[in-house]
């Protein structure tokens, strides 16, 4: 979201492929990784270079490849067969500026030689279920963080030190029990088998990466104060349908700024392949790159310009 929301290239790493050791060996139990983003390709393939690789005591490990990522950059993709989404899991379409983008890079891909058809990916779950489990995986681990942060800089955990949204999702992960926890993993385990099933046939899953352009400074901050942890997370995924599944189900995937709007706006779209397949995104990336550059574009407000 951040990286399509500045039109900025972004890649998540699969999952295991970056460590969050030694302070920890999960980030919100396996939904979150880091990296970072970048104006380019290159940077972002030369950053994870810089900083893969796992010591002694993962809990899980994906092995790095024999070659550096950043020379994947120019690296020749080969023929992909990608799938492209168009409706969202919970049933939103893009809107028409998003919609005509998708279109434009389903016809790019194509003329790179690429085979590109129409897919439904399917979660396995319901839709509110889905969210409920991020829910309360995302805020049951915040709740420990939190305490810690409060117990160190000995300041409680009130509305005065903490933004609404952040105390919501606190107060709504301390109603979160040990059953409702394992229920939550047992969803992240449906949804992780239906999209490996996805990518034993597909090599890449193109959707947009935001269903909207992105919401102007405020709008998510809209009557915080009224809404408790699962309702925040309701927003949320509400503003973002296509860019959990990777998260949950711990898949490699990357925002591209291939679009802009006619009042200049920046448009991402995603794009995901099977675990480990970090490289497959790269080579494609670079292609894209290579293909429709956008590394030029500057906004009319820009820090740059002097």
């Amino acid at each position: 979201m951040p990286a399509a929301s500045t039109g900025l290239f972004g890649l998540k790493p699969s999952r295991g492929r970056v460590s969050n050791g030694p302070a920890m060996d999960e980030i919100f139990s396996g939904l979150g990784v880091q990296l970072g983003v970048s104006r380019t390709v290159r940077d972002s393939a030369a950053l994870l270079d810089a900083v893969q690789g796992m010591p002694g005591g993962e809990p899980y490990v994906t092995p790095a490849p024999g070659h550096s990522w950043l020379s994947q950059v120019n690296a020749a993709p080969g023929k992909l067969r990608i799938g492209v989404q168009r409706a969202a899991c919970n049933g939103a379409r893009p809107a028409p500026a998003i919609a005509a983008a998708l279109d434009a890079t389903v016809r790019l891909l194509e003329s790179l030689g690429h085979h590109v058809e129409e897919v439904a990916p399917a979660l396995g779950v319901p839709w509110e279920m889905f969210v409920q489990a991020n829910a309360r995986i995302w805020c049951a681990n915040l709740v420990p963080w939190i305490a810690g942060l409060a117990e160190e800089s000995g300041r409680t955990v009130s509305p005065e030190t903490l933004e609404p949204a952040t105390l919501a999702c606190y107060r709504y992960g301390q109603t979160v029990s040990a059953v409702d926890f394992v229920a939550a993993l047992d969803v992240r385990n449906t949804v992780t088998r239906q999209a490996g099933a996805l990518f034993g046939q597909y090599d890449v899953l193109l959707t947009p990466t935001m269903p909207d352009l992105p919401w102007p400074l405020g709008r998510y901050g809209e009557n915080e104060d009224k809404l408790d942890g699962l309702g925040w997370t309701a927003r949320l995924f509400e503003h973002s349908p296509y860019t959990p599944l990777a998260n949950v189900a711990g898949l490699p995937a990357m925002s591209v700024p291939l679009a802009q709007s006619t009042d200049g706006l920046p448009i991402g779209m995603q794009f995901m392949a099977g675990h480990a397949n970090d490289g497959t995104l790269l080579r494609l990336a670079g292609q894209l790159e290579r293909a429709a550059p956008w590394a030029h574009r500057r906004p009319p407000v820009w820090a740059g310009k002097v």
